[in-house]
This record gives C-alpha cells, sequence and structure tokens, in this order.
C-alpha cells in the first residue's frame, strides 16, 4: 500500500468495510480507500463504490451515481459492473439494453449474467438465440483458460478435503 499499489488499497478497504483483519468496520474509511484504489485505475474499486452508492453503505443510497461508478468499472472490464447494470435495465424494463450487458458480461465469464439469461429466456424475455449465443459465449470463456496447470491444480485439490 505503502507504493501506491491499487489492489493493496482496495484490499484494506475490503477489510474496513468487513471489519475484519483487526481493522474496524468503518464504510467511510472503505469509501476513502476504493476511491484512491478507483483513481489509480482499479476497476474493481469503482464497482465496490459503486454498490455502496445503491445499497447506502458510508454514503446515502443514490442509483443514478451507482450505475455511473459501475460504468466506469465495467468500462474497466469489470464483469461484476456489467451485470449490475444489466440487473438495473431490467428494473427499468429495458429488456434489449439488459440484455446487452449480459452478454457481454458473459463473454468475461460471469455465470451470474449467464443465469439472469436463462431465467429471462425461461420467462419469455430473452429469445433462443439470446440464450444459445449466451451459452457459446460462456463455452468459448472456459476454453479459453483452460490450461494444463489449472487442470493438474483442481485434481490436485481433489485430493484434499478442507473442513
Amino acid at each position: 500500500m505503502d507504493v501506491g499499489d491499487p489492489i493493496a488499497i482496495y484490499n484494506l478497504g475490503v477489510c474496513y468495510r468487513g471489519g475484519t483483519n483487526g481493522y474496524p468496520q468503518d464504510y467511510r474509511k472503505a469509501l476513502e480507500l476504493w476511491h484512491r484504489a478507483a483513481a489509480l485505475g482499479y476497476a474493481g474499486a469503482y464497482c465496490n463504490i459503486g454498490y455502496a452508492c445503491e445499497h447506502g453503505r458510508g454514503v446515502e443510497v443514490d442509483e443514478k451515481r451507482a450505475n455511473h461508478y459501475y460504468e466506469l468499472a465495467a468500462i474497466k472490464g469489470s464483469e461484476i459492473a456489467r451485470y449490475n447494470l444489466g440487473n438495473h435495465e431490467w428494473r427499468l424494463g429495458n429488456v434489449d439494453r439488459a440484455l446487452k450487458h449480459h452478454i457481454i458480461a458473459v463473454r468475461s465469464g460471469c455465470n451470474k449474467s449467464l443465469e439472469k439469461i436463462k431465467e429471462l429466456y425461461t420467462i419469455g424475455h430473452a429469445s433462443k438465440e439470446d440464450y444459445t449465443k449466451a451459452l457459446k459465449l460462456y463455452q468459448t470463456y472456459l476454453d479459453e483458460i483452460k490450461s494444463i496447470q489449472r487442470d493438474q491444480a483442481a485434481a490436485f485439490s481433489d485430493v484434499f478435503q478442507y473442513y
């Protein structure tokens, strides 16, 4: 954190948000740290600021401001921010925009958006083509991240049971 690492600054904010690792719970301090990490370009920080604004954690509830931060996070590549934007558009009744956000999130590996598209398909708000496209994009994502080392690590961890 002393050298300006945005991930370290972000993680300290997470500790303050949750009151973990010996830090007191302090949403305002968490927001301050996330703003520092966001200024250094960390997408996760923008996403957490958006969540805080959406749910009133350390600030007044402000959906417009929340979406602003989600948009900044999405531009920086946060699939969770895309998922949140898709849900926001759905709540507003903008089904096409919601689907676009969820499709982009699925392309980046967000299985929550895949589940949301499945739900929209099930209730008749997404087409079979939309759902098929989402499934193919998610499979492409899984294929792209596949590696021998990852498979070996998964097989190794299956040997141990954690309690």
